[in-house]
Order: structure tokens, then sequence, then C-alpha cells
């Protein structure tokens, strides 16, 4: 049985950077039964970048502003057929050229992120869906962070949090996220490595009621080392995070070999992995899940969600963007939205 409209939670989606895709497959979202079913979304982004958006694709959405704290404007506005708008700009936003990358959608973007925390911490949303932001852009605004994952942590002020992916019967906790692989090596310590067995033990219980989760931590090297042949990170480093964590009672093993891992995950035998850097993570869940992964940052004192892809410069304002990952996104936040609490108010957001 579907949830009545009024126990459905309102869930925020950013519009991400308005030069990529984001806008795009947020309008095409919108037109999916299955996001009505499950949530009341509510759009935080530029109502002109969203009309040029309706126009082009020659959708029938009509966009519904939703800017304060009445009630039957609201529950007007959250209707199939609505695109529920709160905007936070008090301009028209103009000159943004699709797949060009410019401070000024950074900063777009970062507006969007930085509302609907505002609304989340709130307890005005019962949590926030991220459409994919441009880094580049985002730095040429002033903004020098990684990624979301470290603006949001910051933002909360977070004491620890982390990037987990799922994608299919995968759950995966990463080490380090946008490092390049020359530094990797570098970058990794025993805190960090049990920081992130600890997010991966955390979001298991809290967002999926696993009881006592069985987390798997991958290997640096190749063969984990091969007892230190092919490397020592293995015995420095990943092995005595693991002794750390088991005496906090969480239960985890390896280092695990990254070619052997994966597999035996797929099978059941672990409900987490600890990933130790980007693509050790993302290639076998991509290949597993590729368009149906969805990005949960977990440790924080809100709900996010997030899509797998970039913003995709390359096919911006062409049409052919697909929304599935987003669909995705939304339909997770809002199966994860019960954990967290929330009260049904909307404040006006206008600068």
């Amino acid at each position: 049985m579907a949830p009545s409209p009024h126990t459905k939670p309102i869930l925020a989606i950013t519009m991400g950077d308005p030069a990529g895709i984001g806008p795009e497959i947020i309008v095409k979202a919108l037109q999916v039964p299955k996001v009505w079913r499950v949530c009341r979304p509510l759009i935080i982004g530029s109502r002109s970048v969203l009309e040029q958006t309706i126009y082009s694709l020659k959708s029938s959405l009509v966009i519904a502003s939703v800017e304060g704290h009445e009630e039957s404007p609201a529950k007007q506005a959250f209707r199939r057929g609505r695109l529920p708008l709160f905007d936070p700009f008090s301009k028209s936003v103009r000159s943004i050229r699709p797949g060009r990358v410019s401070a000024k959608a950074g900063e777009l973007a970062v507006t969007c992120i930085q509302t609907a925390v505002r609304l989340a911490q709130a307890g005005c949303v019962g949590g926030m869906i991220t459409a994919p932001i441009n880094k580049e852009a985002m730095h040429l605004a002033g903004h020098v962070y990684p990624g979301h994952t470290e603006m949001l942590a910051d933002l909360t002020q977070a004491k620890e949090s982390g990037m987990m992916i799922m994608g299919g019967p995968l759950k995966i906790v990463f080490t380090t996220t946008h490092v390049p692989l020359r530094d990797v090596a570098k970058t990794l310590t025993i805190p960090k490595i049990l920081k992130a067995i600890r997010l991966a033990h955390f979001g298991l219980k809290q967002l999926f009621g696993v009881k006592k989760p069985r987390i798997a931590v991958a290997g640096f090297n190749p063969h984990a080392g091969e007892h230190g042949l092919f490397g020592d990170e293995e015995t420095r480093l990943i092995l005595p995070a693991i002794k750390r964590a088991k005496a906090q009672g969480i239960s985890c093993s390896g280092p695990h070999p990254a070619d052997t891992m994966f597999a035996k995950a797929l099978t059941g035998a672990f409900d987490g992995i600890v990933a130790l850097y980007h693509d050790q993570g993302l290639i076998p869940l991509k290949t597993v899940a590729f368009g149906h992964c969805v990005n949960i940052t977990v440790g924080l004192p809100i709900l996010r969600t997030s899509v797998d892809h970039g913003t995709a410069f390359d096919i911006a304002g062409k049409g052919i963007a697909d929304p599935t990952s987003l669909v995705d996104a939304i339909e997770m936040a809002a199966q994860l939205a019960p954990n967290f609490s929330t009260r049904s108010c909307i404040p006006s957001g206008k600068k």
C-alpha cells in the first residue's frame, strides 16, 4: 500500500550545477510516478533555470512556488504534474551556458546546497538529495572543498562523516575519495582506516538496521601485500586499524585481497566493505550496478543521498540525460527518512 500524502516525507532536491544535467534529470525524475508514490519532492533551485529546462524538454510540468509556512499552498504544490520549487535567489538567473564551467554556476550550486542543509537541520524536510556539482566551478566561486561530502560535513559540523555508495548488494565506505592515485599511499593512516570502519559499522546499523554488521576491509596492494612482498601497508596500517576496530566491538575482517573480496561480498559473505581509494570500490560497484548506484553520506546529523554520476557537461542541454540514478537516490532517501526526525514547515528562503 502506498503511503498517504501526509506521511510521505518532504525531500529537498538540490539543482546542482545549472550548467550540467542536474536541472534536466530533476524535470525528468518528477515525471516518474514512483517518485510521487514515495515522497513529496521539493526542488531547491532557480525558477528561471528550471523554467528554461521545462521549456526545452517540452515538459508539461508546472512550477509551484513554496515560500513560507502556509499549509494550503504547500499541499497544493505537492501534486503530480507540479514542480514544487523553493527558490533561494532574489533574481532570475541568466547567462548560464550548458557545459561551461563558471564561478557563477558554482556559486548557485553551493547556495542550493546551503539552503537544503538549513531546511534539513530545521526539520523542515526529511532529507536532501543532491544533483551533481562541478568541483572546478565550485572552487572558482571560492568554495574549496574536494566535493559534496566534505562541504556537508563542514556545514553541519559533523565530527565524523564519509561516503557510502551502494548498488545491488554492495555497500562500500571509502577511506579516501578524490585523491590522486599517486598520493593515496601517503594519505592512508591508521586513524583514517579506523574511521572508515566505524562509519561502515554505524551506517549499516543506523540506516539499514543490521544488528551486527560484518565488514570486510580491502587490502591496498596486490594479494593484500603477500606477507610484505608487494608492500607493507597491510601490516603497518590496515591490520592495526582492524585490531582497534575489533577492540571497539566492531565485527570486521581483513585485509582481504581486493580481487576476490568483492566477489565474496556479492554472495552475501559481508554486509559492508571498506575500500581504501576511489576506483578500488567504484569499479566493481559500477560494474554490477551502473546507473543504479546511490551515494549516502554517513555520519551527518541529516540525511543526504546523491546520484552516482557527475555533471556530464558533454551532454548538458541536449535533452538526453538519464534520470535513473536520481530516481534511485530519491527512493533510497524516502526509505531512510523515517530514521531522521522531521516536522512539516518550510521557512522563507529569499535572500
